[in-house]
């Protein structure tokens, strides 16, 4: 009598189908849950698409390349204010639609502004109470 090893298929029972379930009914193998509480008639709540609106859905163009400025002046206040949020940072281009090479120029003369004083640092309200609230 020669016996054949066992093979893993056969030591489970299965044949080559679908594995058996890990969990119970319901359990975290099951998929995927809708967000939030459970639907009437158990209908997962619609998925959203695109922006959430964070931004404007149109696309901007780089204010700098549709005025033709080469080079940005730290000097002008007026032109770089726009580009400062109102905390005093400073806006992403996915917000102020500025092109790379403009951000790069834009930062540069935001960051030599502050350091002669020209722009500030933080906002007002923060610099005169002290702490920064969070929330």
């Amino acid at each position: 009598m020669s016996e054949e090893p066992i093979t893993p298929l056969e030591r489970q029972g299965s044949t080559g189908g679908p594995p058996a379930p890990r969990f119970a009914e319901g359990g975290p193998g099951q998929g995927p849950r809708p967000f939030g509480p459970p639907q009437a008639g158990g209908a997962r709540p619609p998925l959203r698409r695109g922006p959430r609106g964070r931004y404007p859905p149109r696309r901007r163009v780089c204010q700098f390349c549709v005025d033709k400025i080469d080079a940005i002046d730290y000097k002008d206040v007026v032109r770089l204010r726009r580009y400062l949020s109102d905390r005093a940072k400073i806006e992403p281009r996915r917000k102020t639609g500025t092109c790379a090479h403009h951000q790069r120029a834009l930062s540069t003369a935001l960051k030599r502004a502050r350091y002669m004083a020209l722009l500030p640092y933080s906002a007002e309200h923060i610099r005169l109470s002290g702490v920064a609230l969070r929330g």
